[in-house]
């Protein structure tokens, strides 16, 4: 009798990249820093998750993890609405799927 055919290889693992901010758009991702925010000294760190489309522009913001204060949380909210992303793929395929950017607010005091 012959062998038994060989089981087929399972496919391999789909290749994913995330999205991304893309050096060229990263401008338009800086949040601005409110006046009352730094006249009170208020920091920290946003991180804001964002669901980016196959287009990269954000079609979902929310925030993930505040800062401690509300002004710096829209901030940060509003920057990644303005922003432009390099869509993550699967496969070489650009596909909507979330990211979280860390947002960071620091008082330079010089």
């Amino acid at each position: 009798p012959a062998p038994p055919a060989p089981a087929p290889a399972p496919p391999a693992p789909p290749a994913v990249q995330l999205p991304s901010t893309d050096a060229d758009y990263a401008q338009s991702c800086r949040p601005v820093y409110p006046s009352m925010s730094k006249r009170l000294s208020e920091q920290g760190r946003v991180v804001v998750k964002v669901v980016v489309g196959a287009d990269g522009s954000p079609k979902q913001v929310e925030i993930k993890k505040s800062s401690g204060f509300d002004r710096l949380d829209e901030a940060a909210r509003e920057a990644m609405l303005r922003c432009r992303f390099v869509p993550g793929k699967v496969n070489g395929v650009a596909q909507s799927m979330a990211y979280d950017a860390p947002v960071n607010f620091v008082l330079n005091n010089n």
